[in-house]
């Protein structure tokens, strides 16, 4: 027994024979009937409704070429364009040998001239024909994504470099198509229509790379990939797809005359970086990588590659940026934030902006603020021991920390092995991680004020929550983000900055203006209502050395 009759079992295929001539079906179905069930049609039409019938039976048709009706050439091209119909293997039986050429160009399986060759010949050819279209069936099968039929992409990177290979001297360009805030259109609509647009967008994208010699596959979720010849201008794409839907918005990031020494997958990754350059763009839904891009990569890689040694080598230095309350008619000081600041031994000082989004990214955020966290506990102890006085510290706790299990253990052990209180660090909690997963955090925070804890709610006004949910979030300190501060003053209408003092007011809640630069400023504030400052108009971040000083100031003025 072949896998074939193993994995079918008993079970016969079933054949359709379209052929005008009744000899000539009586003749195919007597030699086959014993191994197969068969169905006749006597003319094209009649042919091609069996075959939408029985669409996912059908194993096999035998197409005579000169019928009544719709010819077998016509029958041919009407298959070749047709979703369902198109796996089904045609053998094409033709006493004009003439037409071998024809049919084979319009993907018939095989060929079988009349008169007819001998049974068992017939049978042979059949039985093969069969045979390699179920084993291809299969392939095609696990080679493609379920849901949109486009190639996955583990195989679509096999046939990337088969057009490597066909085509050296080509120009070729790597393209990843992905779907703006995908995510939002299945939380609004639903999965199904969600998946409805991936299907639609598979579809539009399958017709594309027709034009432009190339094959497409979908990666994962929203994202598609697209390798081809090198085309000046793809917002035709975009076109394209607008057509479909114009309420759905896409972004192409595109490395073009890739370079054919690269691994297939790198040229997707930086297709994939150029594609998130422009994720939060409103305006510009195309980008190319560059060199630049390029060069920020492998600054980034090296970044990361570093981390292990940063830590180990103390590389990292926790600064302390002053607070002080300007309630009263002189300022003092009433607490602090500890920053982390990087500094690299051949790339000497390195900017937040730089490793704290891309360790946010990756993760290695929640290791690096355990090491503020335990930083800032010990020197809180020193502190305490050696001056008898110190001000609370603000640390900063990234959505991913509070995900940990063991996340308020930690902050609990580093109060009790330094033999501190929870009044004595402040933990700074962005508003974007309260409007994420808002249920969840919310429980988190109240069990952290539970146990003493004060929360103060960081870049407050970038976070996007509504004024419904602001009124339900547990905080203690409200922290107005130095963006507002500096547009509001830059354009003279401090405006949103009332607006959220007002909000502040009403939660009952200090607020903390921070990126304070001058006078004029910390007047106006005041006057706002502003209850402490946090800027450059008191001091930069700095050093605990030189902290310390302002600890010292502010114990002996008590």
């Amino acid at each position: 027994m072949n896998e074939h009759n193993f994995i079918f079992g008993s079970k016969k295929r079933l054949i359709l024979i379209a052929e005008d001539e009744y000899v000539n079906r009586e003749i195919l179905g007597n030699i086959l009937m014993s191994d197969y069930d068969i169905i006749y049609a006597e003319d094209g039409n009649k042919a091609y409704e069996l075959m939408k019938d029985n669409s996912d039976k059908l194993s096999l048709i035998l197409l005579d070429l000169i019928m009544p009706g719709l010819s077998g050439l016509d029958l041919l091209k009407k298959v070749k364009d047709d979703n369902k119909l198109s796996n089904i293997p045609i053998i094409v039986i033709t006493s004009d040998s003439m037409s071998e050429e024809t049919s084979l160009s319009l993907e018939a399986a095989d060929f079988i001239p009349k008169p007819y060759p001998r049974e068992t010949v017939i049978k042979a050819r059949i039985k093969r024909t069969i045979m390699l279209y179920e084993d291809r069936r299969i392939i095609n099968y696990t080679e493609r994504d379920i849901l949109t039929r486009l190639y996955n992409k583990e195989y679509f990177y096999q046939y990337a470099s088969i057009l490597d290979t066909y085509y050296k001297d080509t120009n070729m360009d790597a393209l990843v198509i992905d779907i703006r805030h995908f995510h939002i259109i299945n939380d609004r609509f639903g999965m199904s229509y969600g998946d409805k647009v991936l299907k639609a967008t598979a579809d539009i994208l399958k017709e594309i790379v027709k034009k432009i010699n190339g094959i497409v596959c979908r990666k994962e979720k929203d994202t598609f990939m697209i390798y081809c010849n090198h085309q000046d201008n793809y917002s035709f794409i975009l076109d394209e797809l607008k057509k479909e839907d114009s309420s759905i918005i896409y972004r192409i990031g595109i490395y073009e005359n890739v370079d054919k020494n690269t691994d297939i997958s790198i040229r997707f990754d930086r297709a994939k970086l150029a594609s998130d350059r422009i994720k939060t763009s409103i305006n510009k839904n195309i980008e190319y990588y560059n060199e630049k891009m390029r060069e920020k990569e492998l600054y980034e890689e090296q970044l990361v590659h570093d981390f292990e040694s940063a830590l180990r080598n103390n590389e990292f230095k926790v600064f302390y940026q002053p607070k002080f309350n300007i309630e009263d008619n002189t300022p003092y000081l009433s607490s602090a934030e500890a920053l982390v600041r990087w500094f690299h031994p051949s790339l000497g000082f390195i900017s937040p902006g730089d490793f704290i989004p891309l360790f946010e990214e990756n993760g290695l955020i929640q290791r690096l603020d355990k090491f503020v966290w335990c930083e800032v506990g010990k020197k809180l102890k020193e502190w305490k021991d050696n001056l008898g006085f110190f001000v609370p510290v603000s640390v900063n706790v990234s959505r991913i920390d509070m995900y940990e299990p063991d996340f308020i253990n930690t902050l609990m052990d580093i109060i009790n092995s330094n033999n501190l209180t929870t009044k004595d660090i402040y933990l700074e909690i962005t508003e974007s991680a309260y409007t994420s997963d808002s249920d969840q955090m919310i429980e988190i925070v109240n069990e952290l004020r539970g146990l003493g804890f004060k929360i103060e709610m960081d870049d407050f006004g970038t976070g996007y929550s509504s004024l419904n949910m602001i009124s339900e979030l547990p905080i203690d300190v409200l922290k107005l983000d130095m963006v507002f501060v500096r547009n509001a003053y830059k354009k003279n209408d401090t405006k949103i900055v009332e607006f959220i003092i007002d909000i502040a007011k009403y939660l009952n809640v200090p607020t903390i203006a921070e990126g304070v630069e001058t006078k004029e400023q910390v007047d106006s504030l005041k006057t706002l209502g502003v209850d402490i400052i946090q800027g450059y108009y008191f001091s930069k971040p700095i050093p605990d050395i030189e902290f310390e000083k302002f600890i010292i100031d502010r114990r002996n003025k008590l």
